[in-house]
């Protein structure tokens, strides 16, 4: 059984080293927090050019007349009552939608 148990690494603290040891441990904890900021800093660059890009083209469809909004809508054809209840009694549309 203590075969299976795994060492953990054993940080040795020695009074000549701690401050160095600190110091050095914060600079490396500062680089990579640098870094990570310089990381996302360049990310939201590009996300701020693809919006950019996706707001031109969004603007160029509504000028253009090819956007979403310019679309009409496909309208039923109106039928008068006397049509709907011959065409409900042939059985070419289903008056409950099923």
């Amino acid at each position: 059984m203590d075969e299976e148990k795994k060492e953990e690494p054993k940080e040795e603290h020695t009074t000549d080293n701690s401050g160095e040891r600190v110091q050095s441990e914060t600079n490396s904890l500062l680089d990579r927090a640098n870094e990570t900021a310089q990381r996302l800093e360049e990310a939201n660059k590009k996300t701020e050019e693809l919006l950019n890009r996706q707001e031109q083209l969004m603007a160029k469809e509504a000028l253009g007349g090819r956007s979403e909004a310019g679309k009409g809508s496909i309208k039923k054809e109106e039928i008068s009552d006397e049509e709907f209840a011959n065409k409900v009694l042939k059985g070419e549309i289903n008056p409950l939608g099923i």
